[in-house]
């Protein structure tokens, strides 16, 4: 294997990489946004399972519904019911919930730094 070759795979990598890391921290800083738009401290937002109590809370349902997302196959449909509430939440429609659902890292953003904001309806 010649020296271009190699330099142009860890280039490559150094790209997907960075790519990689850029879109987490725009993830996070999103879900950080959203949280604090909803009352929550932001920081919740990056705690693993406290994150989740969270976003149920967020989304006006029971607590308790986060046992039922250590269920397989019926995690899907809470995770289903509680994104679409969120966008209930926040004024969107259920479009714009599916679309937090299949492309976080685009809608996600769009909710943060959009012009939503909280009003609990569900």
């Amino acid at each position: 294997m010649d020296d271009t070759a190699v330099g142009l795979g860890l280039g490559l990598g150094m790209f997907f990489i960075l790519f990689i890391v850029a879109l987490v921290v725009l993830i996070i800083a999103s879900f950080w946004v959203v949280f604090t738009k909803a009352g929550q401290p932001g920081w919740a937002s990056i705690i693993p399972i406290y994150n989740m109590i969270v976003m149920l809370q967020i989304a006006g349902k029971p607590t308790w519904w986060f046992l039922l997302m250590l269920l397989p196959l019926v995690n899907i449909v809470i995770a289903i019911m509680v994104v679409m509430a969120i966008a209930k939440n926040f004024g969107k429609s259920d479009g714009f919930g599916i679309g937090l659902l299949l492309l976080p890292m685009i809608f996600y953003p769009m909710l943060a730094w959009g012009d939503a904001r909280y009003n609990r309806v569900a």
